[in-house]
């Protein structure tokens, strides 16, 4: 019921009553990929398959005026170059959109369909051909010549001419409460500084990929590396002119999505391709193409303001200032939106602006926004504590809000206080040396570092799930979420054996097909508490259905079905535990082999009158060379308040793997954007360097566990909060070690030298 969420309402009853839920289990897809038996994308067999090779423009902006095919298509195996001239005439798809979740799009420009380049990157060609050498050798053949024109590819000088949005996603971008600006320049202590993000990209292990298949004009299956599952078989029926029941989008295992495996101009080559050649097709993209036509994070340049009274308690937060994302692309990399929640103040402004460039589009990566704006806000915070004197933690503390510090929304649950005390028991802050630079251990030193972040909690609309419940007591649950690492079908079959009341080996769980009921994108930290609110929606609808095929023969004779539960492999009384009656019989009586329903979860209302966060508290300690400048961590520790944990195995993993992107986001990752071309000039795990197993010290993770009474299972989002307020965890330890303030991130050697 929607209400159920709603002030007033009772919470999920599967958060006191758990079997599966809460256990340590392990991955139930783990055998599959231990024996190399799990089937990705570029796996799929299939006879007379053919393979494509894409071709990039060199150029930021101009237009194609030379091009020759004539060399590339008499090579050995080539069957297709696909250029702009012939490319079949389509629309682009509609930009990602939370008002429209039938909009997917990283871009709306135009898909091979004219010789304007926009950006360095752009796809000007396709090659298909026997195999991948072929496909890969007759590329090289194409002559093409460009007249350039002057892009717009300089940051700083980009910035006089961007643009101010009224919204971040949901949120309005300009906040403004009180007089900050006159509060800071009052405040008793104050700090105001610039903080700077690089580019980054999506370095998935599994590349982009997917395998095309026609039957005719009318009939398409397509095997993607998605993790939009649903959402793209809808937009690409529309795009190419397709009933929804002719197109088929399967993605059972996908190596690693983080927000950039979402629908972008490789699929459409590849669909349209294999259209014109009526041969199955594989497009793999190499790591420099994921690097060219991929979005990734996009930089930014942050100004914090905080001003505190006496006692150190805020009366000024400001929080504003610039990253790119051109008027093509979906992702407004909403640094602020974390900082709204955080503390409370006296006074807030907070505003964002856009710089347009000529670039390939910015797209979601792991905590979008958050990642980076917890860097500027939680080192901004560390910087005041010093000032003042006073411990990170306990300026944290006094400023910790009540209530949403800007709407006034109460917490649907909030307990950081105790995540911050908890962790900072377990993590020994109390060895800490307030004045940096006290501890050494030879040439080596020591500094410990803490800070905290929030990511929001969200449930899609539209989440749907069926249930098909056999006279042998076990159940099949279909939808077509998306599994991408994170263990979504071993947690929603823990689910929906408790919801169902039957043992874990009586449950199967099915997905990654978009001929299953319709799930929304994984992203956002939000398809485990969708899907679960479809399953909640399909288990009542079961329970009405079960109570009416029981009729009047049955221990259940007169019962409704809000008198009845799901327990012990049947259906049963809530009030006389002795009124029950099994599956199997209910079943056998009524003559049926099975019993079948699919339902749609309610409006997420919750998200209306709450404040739902997951929150972040995370802990560094490090060393750093006098002599070269290295820093090696020793010790990372988190400590988080997201909900109840579903199974503790699996949200290890999860928060351990984004404090680990969290390690490189501080102090290896950046994109090297050439800005007299436009041109990415470390496209490869080579020179784009990522944390590696040297790299990775002990991590522990921890959590209050304490469930959220208005969200199925009481759960939040756990997928993006590891790594937020890493970035400023690993910084504020550097300050403590050193004594040097580095505010632009990754701290590379030269910045400590």
């Amino acid at each position: 019921m929607p209400s159920q969420w709603l002030p007033g309402g009772t919470p999920d009853p599967l958060i006191e009553r758990r079997a599966a839920i809460g256990r340590q289990a392990s991955r139930l897809d783990g055998p599959l990929k231990v024996a190399g038996k799990a089937r990705f994308a570029a796996e799929v067999i299939a006879d007379r398959l053919s393979y494509a090779t894409l071709v990039h423009s060199p150029i930021a902006r101009g237009r194609i005026t030379q091009l020759d095919t004539s060399a590339a298509e008499s090579a050995p195996g080539v069957i297709l170059v696909l250029t702009h001239r012939t490319m079949p005439r389509i629309e682009s798809p509609a930009l990602i959109s939370m008002s429209d979740f039938s909009a997917v799009g990283n871009s709306d420009l135009p898909i091979l369909q004219d010789a304007e380049i926009r950006y360095n990157g752009q796809v000007v060609a396709v090659v298909v051909a026997d195999t991948q050498e072929q496909a890969d050798h007759a590329a090289s053949l194409l002559t093409i010549a460009y007249a350039r024109e002057e892009p717009a590819t300089r940051f700083d000088d980009a910035k006089a001419k961007s643009r101010t949005p009224d919204s971040l996603l949901i949120e309005r971008n300009h906040v403004s409460v009180g007089k900050a600006e006159r509060e800071l320049a009052q405040a008793a202590h104050r700090v105001d500084n610039l903080y700077r993000t690089p580019w980054q990209n999506h370095n998935a292990i599994e590349l982009h990929a997917l395998t095309v298949f026609w039957e005719g004009e009318d009939a398409l299956t397509v095997h993607d590396a998605t993790q939009m599952i649903a959402p793209s078989a809808a937009v690409l029926a529309k795009i190419f002119g397709l009933k929804k029941d002719r197109i088929r989008v399967l993605s059972p295992f996908v190596g690693g999505g983080f927000g950039g495996k979402g629908l972008w101009d490789h699929q459409i080559l590849a669909i349209a391709a294999a259209r014109l050649i009526g041969r199955p097709l594989r497009l793999v993209l190499s790591r420099e193409s994921v690097y060219r036509i991929i979005g990734g994070r996009s930089p930014t340049e942050q100004r914090v303001a905080i001003g505190a009274d006496a006692e150190g308690r805020f009366t000024a937060l400001i929080h504003g200032g610039h990253s790119v994302m051109p008027t093509y692309g979906a992702c407004p990399e909403a640094y602020t939106l974390g900082s709204r929640s955080l503390y409370r103040a006296k006074s807030f402004e907070i505003l964002q602006h856009h710089v347009e460039l000529d670039v390939v589009p910015n797209t979601f990566m792991r905590a979008p926004g958050e990642a980076i704006g917890s860097f500027a806000m939680e080192s901004a915070v560390d910087e005041l504590a010093h000032r003042m004197g006073i411990d990170p933690i306990e300026l944290r503390l006094r400023n910790e809000p009540e209530r949403h510090p800007i709407s006034g929304a109460p917490f649907s649950q909030h307990a950081r206080r105790q995540a911050f005390t908890d962790g900072a028991e377990r993590f020994g802050w109390g060895r800490r040396q307030s004045e940096p630079g006290a501890r050494c251990d030879g040439e080596w030193r020591i500094g410990m570092g803490c800070a905290t972040g929030s990511f929001p909690y969200a449930r899609m609309p539209g989440a749907a799930a069926r249930i098909t419940l056999r006279r042998d007591g076990s159940a099949v649950v279909a939808c077509s979420a998306q599994e991408m690492g994170m263990g979504t079908s071993t947690v929603q079959t823990q689910h929906a054996a408790d919801r169902l009341g039957l043992p874990l080996s009586d449950v199967i769980f099915e997905l990654g097909d978009s001929a299953l009921p319709a799930a929304p994108m994984a992203g956002g930290s939000s398809q485990t508490a969708s899907v679960a609110g479809a399953i909640i929606a399909a288990a009542e609808k079961l329970i009405g259905e079960l109570v009416r095929l029981a009729g009047n023969d049955s221990p259940l004779a007169g019962l409704r079905a809000g008198e009845v539960r799901l327990v012990d492999g049947g259906v049963g009384s809530i009030e006389d535990a002795k009124r029950h009656e099994a599956y199997s019989s209910i079943l056998a009586r009524a003559g049926r082999e099975e019993v079948t329903v699919t339902a749609t979860g309610s409006p997420p209302l919750e998200m209306l009158k709450y404040a739902m966060h997951s929150t972040s508290v995370v802990f560094c300690e490090l060393r750093v060379s006098d002599v070269t400048g290295e820093i090696r961590v020793d010790r990372l520790l988190g400590s988080f308040d997201c909900g109840t944990i579903l199974n503790p195995q699996t949200a290890t993993s999860q928060f351990k793997g984004g404090m680990i992107m969290g390690l490189g986001l501080a102090l290896t990752e950046e994109t090297l954007f050439d800005e007299r071309s436009g041109r990415i000039m470390n496209p490869s795990l080579a020179d784009y360097h990522i944390p590696v197993h040297l790299d990775v010290p002990e991590i522990e993770v921890m959590w209050t566990g304490i469930p959220d009474p208005r969200s199925p299972l009481g759960a939040r989002g756990i997928g993006e909060i590891g790594i937020t307020g890493v970035g400023a965890a690993v910084a504020n330890a550097v300050f403590n070690a050193t004594g040097k303030r580095v505010r632009e991130l990754p701290i590379t050697l030269d910045k400590l030298l």
